[in-house]
C-alpha cells in the first residue's frame, strides 16, 4: 500500500505534502479509518521539515497536526453521540465490532484518561473518541483530555522526527526508522496481551493505578 508510505506520499505530492498529512492525522483521529500511517507520519512529517524536503516551520507544524488530531477527535465524539450505536453492529471491513469492545474495554480501565493514553496506541486512538460520545461524556472533559491527548502525540512524534532528522543515520535509513516507530507503537498491546497470557493484574490495571 504505497500510500502508507511517507517517501511515497512525498514523492506524490510535493509541496502540498504537509496539508495532505494532515488530512490523514485528521481521518484517522475521527473517522473510523484505522489502517493508516498515524505514527510513523508525524515521525516523517518531522523528519522532513528537519532534512529541508517541507518548508514550514517545525512549531507552526506542530501546532496544525495538533489541530488536525484534535478536530478529528471532536468529530468522532460528535458522530459517537449520533450514530454510534448503528456503526457498532455494522461489523463491515474496517469498522469491526472487535476494534470497539477492545476500545470499550481500554476506556473501562482508564476513564477519561484514555483520550490521552489512547493516542498512543494503534485502532484504539481512532475509536475512543466515538466510545466517548456514545457514553455521552461532558463534552467539556471530553474537549480537555482530547487537547492535552493530541499536543503530546502530535508534538511528541514530529519533533522526535524532526530531532533524529539531523543523524545520518536515520536520514539514510528512513524506512528503518518508520518501522521502528511502528514497533514501539504496537509495544503497548503486545505487554498487555503477555501480561494477560500470565494472569494476575493486567499492564492496562498497573497503569492506570500508576496514573490515579
Amino acid at each position: 500500500m504505497s500510500w502508507m508510505d511517507p517517501e511515497w506520499l512525498l514523492a506524490r505530492f510535493g509541496n502540498a505534502f504537509f496539508w495532505v498529512s494532515m488530512v490523514i492525522v485528521f481521518v484517522e483521529c475521527g473517522l473510523f479509518f484505522p489502517i493508516l500511517p498515524g505514527d510513523s507520519l508525524l515521525f516523517a512529517v518531522g523528519m522532513f521539515i528537519r532534512r529541508g524536503d517541507v518548508d514550514l516551520n517545525i512549531a507552526l507544524a506542530c501546532a496544525l497536526l495538533t489541530a488536525a488530531a484534535f478536530l478529528g477527535n471532536v468529530v468522532g465524539y460528535e458522530i459517537g453521540r449520533k450514530i454510534g450505536p448503528a456503526l457498532y453492529e455494522r461489523d463491515g471491513r474496517f469498522l469491526r465490532k472487535k476494534y470497539f469492545d477492545d476500545t470499550i474495554e481500554f476506556f473501562e480501565h482508564h476513564g477519561p484518561k484514555a483520550l490521552v493514553i489512547g493516542r498512543f496506541v494503534p485502532i484504539v486512538r481512532t475509536f475512543v473518541t466515538v466510545v466517548a460520545g456514545v457514553g455521552r461524556m461532558d463534552r467539556a472533559k471530553f474537549f480537555t483530555w482530547s487537547a492535552v491527548g493530541a499536543v503530546l502525540w502530535a508534538c511528541s512524534l514530529t519533533l522526535l522526527g524532526y530531532a533524529l532528522g539531523g543523524i545520518k543515520a536515520v536520514h539514510d535509513n528512513l524506512e528503518i526508522a518508520i518501522l521502528l516507530i511502528v514497533a514501539v507503537s504496537v509495544l503497548p498491546m503486545v505487554w498487555e496481551w503477555w501480561r494477560a497470557r500470565r494472569g494476575g493484574k493486567t499492564a492496562v490495571e498497573e497503569l492506570d493505578e500508576a496514573l490515579d
